[in-house]
């Protein structure tokens, strides 16, 4: 199909032939390219808009032909959220709670810990209502209910939200996992110790606890003192070692004590050389080693991690390390802990462990849980992170029943039993509880079928849609001789786009002043067939039907007289311009265009041809109707061409050529001269009277008052500012008559300006004058109030005190109000721009986020140096920064650095939303960003911006934990810039 230039051209080639009163139906229906051929389907890559006839490409595409089902719905398949069948349940990611998700799982699987908790005594539980939501209130209720549904759940994960917020975790802010665990099981230890059930009691102790002494032998008498002690984990250093034998035996292995660290013994009652070392005397059914993975940096003062590849087996005899006891004591490896990433301040946790039931290990990954092929550990991708090639380290060669990991941080093996009970690897839950997982899984069936349900309406509506576009589409076109009506295309295109809500019809926008449809408007409309036409209008109702008959004959006719006359300007210019370059044998008269006449072609006419015409016309009227005085805008030409230009413009008045000027503008013309010349004497007289102030030198400031006055006089810096204009071109610019400090007062005629402020940013609207200045000033110029300031010298004491007063004295009810609204305003924005730097290292941090001078109308200095109000209204001197001892007034606009980038916020916005916005930025996780602004860290997720002091062009300095391949540059990268708190203030520690 040809352009739509080409196709607007043909469309009206006809006018240029045909006189306005000989136009038929046949015309009209060409200027409407009603019989313009229709485009067929390939030959098109986008919709022809030029062509009414056109309906390829306005979105057919996706529904010609067989469409799959889903493709008419964006709702996943409910059935993807059900657990498959013998399959365990994960647990969601809160944000940053994968280390709470991995001892759960491990928890879990620890059979007999769980049928412990099954037995914790929970009447609220048992006494449940069950025409309401279970909500438990206790960490162990918590606990129990998980546990409950992680066994026996139809979901393919639950959200442990409820046990997370319980202990009160954030879970924006990545924990240490260790330091988690060991906190837990002594809040759950501590809870179970006052059940009725003496094996309650003790269920933590059983699992988990084992006892050791630290035995210290004296070498002169050879006494030996032990300490007995208990233990839940046993934490192995695994820097230099290989093995866990070898992280077993230094923790084990004797130590020397002598020197400045030697025993007191009880015996020889004095300081003695001596050895210590642990015994084991007992060990739990469930043995965690805790591999120091994480270890603090004296250096760097803060945590790294290891990535040491330490070694383990599968069986572990732990009967060699036991004190007295020559039998063996095997542990199966039962649980892996792993943390993925490199830095201690970030990564992922996740677990492997080993169905007590089928032996099968299994790979929990918070919602993910994968099974292992041929029931072996397989740590596999846990070990693949990218290393630089300064970094790289061999993977160890592992004997068979051997593993190996550079990411292991806790390993938990089971003691093996020689007679393996059935009933001891079944856990039953107990009535109470599966009812309320069986109210859950009603709730999640529930779900799932009014989500197949929504999937179903979708689908089916859709296939109505499909079918209905099938069987219209074919309708659409108009047949040679068949009735026909106009639709806008935007309608078609969105009744064929299915993401769109269709609305009716509406036809009003593209009528023209006659109610039918504008013959500009073709493009933006298609013709399809009455039939269907009526069956869209039918089906989605509609106003202003456009038929047949909504082709306007007015609308054609009035085009084509344009059109007509367009041309016959065209022939009439080129005469013109001929006539005009021909050498002019007798003058006759002038001519000027009538600018009513010029509106009146405007109305016809492009402005591309109103400039031809121009360029011929000349102005040669002045403002009052009179043969204007300025030579260069009138012209002189011929009688023919004058003929030519009347036919054009009939009302244009006729001016001969000796027709005089206009004496009224000559006479506004030499008034003018004479204002310039009054002007230019009275900008000479006042430039020369206060030279200094218009060249800006000399000037009085308030950090440097000047010793041999005590009154400056105060003035608008507006005023000085137009007063200059005027010196500088008097000719172009109203002379300045007057002086308004009216606006420097507040209502009740109190000065609103304090000593500090006009220091700081307040001094950009003021200018200080000196008294012979001020002289000139009041004679010049009418003034409307005096200003001014005093410096007063306290002569009854010998301290040199100085303090400055105002005339008018400070309206203090005005001035705090002001401050108390400005304050509130910056914290009570709907939109504004702060800025996100993101720093490396300390000292750029520090450097970078201070924050820059801002020059905002009445702001006061902080309250520690905010100026103190005496009864008399003085102000006394506050310290001097070094910005205002400079004399040099910071820039207001704020200067974009590298790494930097712009967010638009609110005051009600929370710190977590700003994280998540700065995650889209910079890529950096919320719970891997530490943010601080002024050198202040912002660490509550659930305040508002506004409480925060984030105001309107802040400068928030970001300081990623961020994944580095290179390990050797780990240290000087993850530091943090704030005290680690741990677990303060959660229920872990009681709180």
């Amino acid at each position: 199909m040809a352009p739509r230039l080409q196709l607007e051209k043909a469309a009206w080639q006809w006018a240029e032939m045909v006189k306005p009163e000989d136009i038929t139906r046949e015309h009209i229906e060409l200027a409407y390219r009603v019989a313009v051929s229709a485009c067929k389907r390939g030959t098109c890559r986008r919709n022809c808009r030029g062509n009414p006839n056109c309906l390829v490409g306005i979105g057919e595409q996706s529904w010609l032909g067989e469409i799959d089902e889903n493709a008419f719905h964006n709702i996943d398949d409910p059935n993807s959220e059900r657990r498959d069948k013998n399959t365990f349940v994960g647990l969601t990611n809160l944000g940053a709670t994968c280390y709470v998700n991995t001892f759960l799982q491990v928890w879990f699987h620890n059979l007999e810990l769980r049928r412990a908790l099954y037995r914790f005594q929970n009447s609220r539980a048992e006494g449940h209502n069950m025409d309401s939501d279970y909500e438990p209130q206790t960490i162990c209720e918590h606990l129990q209910y998980l546990f409950a549904l992680l066994q026996n759940s139809n979901r393919r994960y639950i959200d442990p939200s409820g046990l997370v917020k319980a202990l009160g975790l954030d879970t924006g802010q990545q924990q240490d996992a260790q330091e988690f665990s060991k906190l837990f099981l002594s809040l759950l230890e501590d809870t179970l110790s006052k059940q009725k059930d003496p094996n309650l009691q003790n269920v933590i102790q059983q699992q988990f606890c084992g006892q050791f002494s630290y035995v210290t032998v004296c070498n002169k008498c050879g006494r030996e003192s032990p300490l007995p002690s208990r233990f839940y984990e046993l934490e192995l250093n695994i820097q230099g070692h290989k093995n866990l034998t070898e992280c077993v035996t230094e923790f084990l292995k004797e130590e020397k004590l002598d020197g400045d660290n030697r025993y007191y013994c009880e015996s020889c009652q004095s300081k003695q050389n001596a050895t210590r070392r642990i015994k084991l005397q007992s060990l739990p059914r469930t043995l965690n080693f805790q591999l120091m993975r994480f270890v603090f940096d004296r250096q760097s003062a803060h945590k790294k991690k290891l990535n040491t590849f330490i070694s383990f087996p599968e069986v572990l005899d732990m009967g060699p390390f036991l004190e007295g006891k020559e039998e063996k004591c095997m542990y199966e490896l039962s649980a892996v802990l792993i943390h993925r990433g490199v830095s201690a301040y970030s990564g992922h946790y996740i677990a492997h462990v080993r169905d007590a039931h089928t032996n099968d290990w299994y790979k929990f990954n918070d919602e993910e849980i994968e099974k292992m092929e041929g029931k072996k550990l397989q740590l596999g991708i846990e070990e693949d992170i990218a290393e630089t090639a300064k970094s790289q380290t061999r993977k160890p060669k592992c004997s068979k029943g051997y593993h190996c990991s550079r990411n292991a941080y806790m390993l938990v093996y089971k003691r093996q039993t020689e007679e393996i009970d059935q009933t001891e690897t079944n856990v039953e839950v107990p009535a109470f509880l599966q009812e309320l997982v069986d109210q859950d899984n009603k709730k999640f069936e529930e779900w799932c079928n009014e989500m197949a349900d929504m999937r179903k309406q979708s689908v089916d509506k859709g296939k109505a849609k499909h079918e209905e576009v099938k069987e219209l589409y074919e309708l659409l076109p108009a047949e040679d001789g068949q009735s026909y009506e106009f639709v806008p295309l935007e309608w078609l295109k969105k009744w064929l786009d299915d993401s769109t809500a269709i609305k009716e019809i509406d036809n009003s926008q593209f009528l023209c002043s006659h109610g039918k449809l504008h013959p500009d408007n073709i493009a933006e409309v298609k013709r399809i067939s009455s039939k269907a036409a009526d069956l869209l209008f039918g089906r989605y109702g509609g106003i202003s039907r456009l038929g047949q008959s909504s082709l306007c004959r007015d609308c054609v006719t009035q085009r084509c007289r344009v059109i007509r006359l367009k041309n016959q300007l065209n022939e009439d210019y080129r005469e013109v311009m001929n006539l005009a370059k021909a050498p002019l044998e007798r003058y006759e008269c002038c001519f000027n265009l009538d600018f009513q006449q010029m509106l009146l072609l405007h109305s016809y006419f492009s402005i591309n041809d109103m400039l031809l015409l121009i360029y011929v016309i000349v102005w040669s009227l002045s403002p009052i109707g009179g043969l204007s005085i300025i030579e260069n805008d009138r012209r002189v030409v011929s009688a023919e061409v004058w003929h030519k230009l009347r036919m054009y413009f009939p009302k244009a008045p006729e001016f001969p050529q000796n027709h005089e000027s206009c004496q009224q503008c000559m006479r506004l013309e030499r008034e003018g001269k004479e204002n310039e010349a009054l002007n230019r004497m009275m900008a000479n007289e006042q430039k020369s009277s206060l030279l200094n102030l218009f060249q800006e030198k000399n000037r009085p400031t308030l950090q440097k008052w000047p010793q041999d006055t005590d009154v400056l006089y105060i003035v608008p810096h507006y005023f000085v500012d137009e007063w200059r204009k005027f010196i500088r071109r008097p000719a172009k610019s109203n002379p300045v008559s007057s002086v308004g400090n009216s606006i420097l007062l507040c209502p009740h005629g109190g000065f609103m300006f304090t000593y500090d402020s006009m220091l700081q940013g307040d001094g950009q609207h003021i200018a200080l004058l000196w008294p012979a200045e001020w002289e000139v000033i009041s004679r010049m110029f009418l003034v409307d109030q005096v200003i001014s300031i005093c410096r007063i010298h306290d002569k009854t004491q010998d301290n040199g005190n100085v303090q400055y007063q105002t005339h008018p004295d400070l309206c203090r009810e005005c001035r705090e109000g002001f401050i108390f609204q400005q304050q509130r305003d910056m914290r009570e924005y709907a939109q504004a721009t702060v800025y996100v730097r993101k720093v490396i290292d300390k000292k750029r941090m520090i450097k970078e986020s201070a924050p820059e001078f801002s020059s905002g109308m009445f702001k006061d200095p902080p309250d520690s140096k905010r100026q103190k109000l005496n009864e008399t209204g003085s102000l006394s001197v506050a310290p001097v920064t070094a910005a205002s001892k400079s004399g040099i007034r910071r820039s207001t606009r704020h200067r974009k650095l590298r790494g930097e980038k712009a967010l638009i916020v609110s005051a009600n916005q929370t710190l977590k939303e700003l994280k998540i916005q700065i995650m889209h930025a910079f890529s950096v996780a919320p719970f891997d960003q530490n943010l601080s602004i002024d050198g202040r860290c912002l660490t509550d997720d659930s305040a508002t911006l506004g409480s925060l002091g984030v105001i309107p062009e802040s400068i928030i300095c970001l300081k990623a934990d961020e994944p580095i391949a290179d390990y050797a540059a780990m240290d000087d990268v993850y530091q943090v810039c704030m005290p680690e708190e741990g677990f303060k203030g959660t229920g872990l520690l009681g709180h």
